[in-house]
C-alpha cells in the first residue's frame, strides 16, 4: 500500500486509512444491524444547525434512535429537531453534564453514540466508532478530532486540550489524545454504571478518568472536525471552563488518587518546613541556642500538618479502593455487548434447528386420506 500523504485532504487521509483498515480485515461490523443503538445529542441553541445533524445521522445510521435533549434552548431547536425525525426531550438543570446524566439515565440501548449539535463532527464516521466499539469489545471509543480549519480548532482549545489531556495522562494513564472530544461510542455498561457528577463541560473529563480508572477497554478513532455554522456560537468558554476542567482533574485526583494527592500535598508542605528550619537547625547546632523561636514553631507545626496529611491520603486510598471494588461490581452487573451478542446468535441457531427439525416432522405426516405427504422440491 503507497505511503498517505500527510498533506492532503483529511478525508482523503481518511479514506487511505479505511482502506488500511479493510486490507487487514477491519471492516464495518456486520453486528452493527443487529444491535439497538441510541444516538444521543445534547443541544442548547442550535436551532441552525440540529436539523442537518439529526438527518446526517439518520442516514450514518438508519438503524438507529436519534434523541435529542434540549437544554432550556431559546430559539427553535426542539421543534427543528423533531421536524428532522428525533425523539426531543428536555433537560430543565443547565449544563452539558447535567442532560448527560438525564440521557444515560433514561435511555436503554445496546450502544450509545454520544455527539455535539453543532454539526462540527462528522456523521459518517459514527460506522466506525460503533464497528470498532464491536470488534474490540471494547467499553468506550472517542473520535479524536483533526482538522485543518483554523476557525474549527481555535488556538487556545488546542493548547488547553493537550495540556489537560497531558495532566489526565500523567495521572491517571496514558491512553488518549483527544479528552475533550464531545464525538463518542459508548458501551451499554460503560453509560450504566458511570456516575455523572459533572455539571458542565468537565463531563468528557469524568467520562474519560471513568474508563481509566476502571480499566475499560477504550479505542480512539480519528474524525474530521468541522467550523461551526454561521450564526452558532460555541458555549465553551476557553477561561473559565478551562480552569473548571482543572479544577474536576484535582477533585478526581482526590477522589480517585488520594494518596498521591495527599502525599504532594504532604510533600510540598515538608520541604516548605525544611527550608524554613534549616537556618534555625543550624544555628542550634553551632551554639545550642533559639533566638528565632516563632520560625521554630511554625516550622513544627508544619511538620506537623505534613504527616497528617499523609496519613489522611494513606488512610482515604483504602476508601478509594472500596469505592473502586463497587465500581467494578456495579459494571460486572450488566451483562456485556458480546455475550449479548451471543446468546441471541445462540437463539438464532437454535430456532432453526427447531424450525428445520419441524419442518421435516410434517413432511412424514400422513395426509388426510392416510397417504404420507409428498415432499415437493
Amino acid at each position: 500500500m503507497p505511503p498517505v500523504d500527510l498533506n492532503s485532504d483529511i478525508h482523503a487521509r481518511l479514506a487511505a486509512a479505511e482502506a488500511a483498515l479493510h486490507a487487514v480485515g477491519q471492516q464495518l461490523s456486520p453486528a452493527i444491524r443487529h444491535v439497538d443503538i441510541a444516538v444521543l445529542i445534547p443541544c442548547y441553541n442550535e436551532a441552525g444547525a440540529i436539523g442537518d445533524v439529526v438527518k446526517s445521522f439518520k442516514a450514518a445510521l438508519p438503524h438507529a434512535r436519534i434523541f435529542v435533549y434540549d437544554n432550556n434552548s431559546h430559539d427553535n431547536t426542539a421543534a427543528v429537531a423533531r421536524d428532522a425525525g428525533a425523539i426531543v426531550r428536555r433537560e430543565p438543570l443547565q449544563g452539558k453534564g447535567h442532560v448527560v446524566r438525564r440521557m444515560f439515565s433514561d435511555i436503554e440501548a445496546d450502544v450509545y453514540v454520544m455527539v455535539d449539535g453543532d454539526a462540527t463532527y462528522d456523521a459518517a464516521s459514527a460506522p466506525r466508532l460503533v464497528s470498532r466499539l464491536l470488534e474490540s469489545q471494547a467499553d468506550m471509543v472517542v473520535g479524536a478530532r483533526i482538522t485543518e480549519e483554523k476557525a474549527a480548532y481555535r488556538a487556545g482549545h488546542r493548547f488547553g486540550n493537550r495540556l489537560l489531556t497531558g495532566l489526565v495522562s500523567a495521572i491517571f494513564g496514558d491512553r488518549f489524545t483527544d479528552m475533550l472530544s464531545g464525538y463518542r461510542a459508548f458501551s451499554r455498561r460503560f453509560v450504566k454504571s458511570f456516575p455523572a457528577l459533572a455539571s458542565g463541560f468537565e463531563t468528557e473529563t469524568e467520562l474519560t478518568v471513568h474508563a481509566l480508572e476502571l480499566d475499560m477497554i477504550t479505542a480512539e478513532v480519528q474524525t474530521p472536525y468541522g467550523a461551526r455554522r454561521m450564526g452558532s456560537e460555541s458555549k465553551l468558554s476557553t477561561i473559565r471552563d478551562g480552569f473548571r476542567i482543572l479544577g474536576t482533574i484535582g477533585r478526581l485526583m482526590r477522589d480517585e488518587r488520594p494518596l498521591l494527592f495527599f502525599g504532594a500535598i504532604s510533600g510540598a508542605i515538608m520541604v516548605t518546613a525544611l527550608a524554613l528550619g534549616a537556618p534555625v537547625i543550624g544555628e542550634y547546632m553551632a551554639t545550642g541556642l533559639v533566638p528565632r523561636f516563632p520560625t521554630a514553631f511554625l516550622c513544627a507545626t508544619l511538620a506537623v500538618l505534613a504527616c497528617i496529611s499523609l496519613v489522611s491520603g494513606i488512610i482515604l486510598e483504602t476508601v478509594s479502593l472500596g469505592r473502586r471494588e463497587m465500581k467494578r461490581l456495579s459494571y460486572n452487573g450488566i451483562e456485556s455487548l458480546a455475550a449479548k451478542l451471543e446468546r441471541l446468535e445462540e437463539t438464532r441457531l437454535t430456532l432453526t434447528s427447531l424450525r428445520a427439525q419441524a419442518l421435516q416432522e410434517n413432511a412424514g405426516l400422513p395426509g388426510p386420506y392416510g397417504l404420507r405427504k409428498r415432499r415437493t422440491h
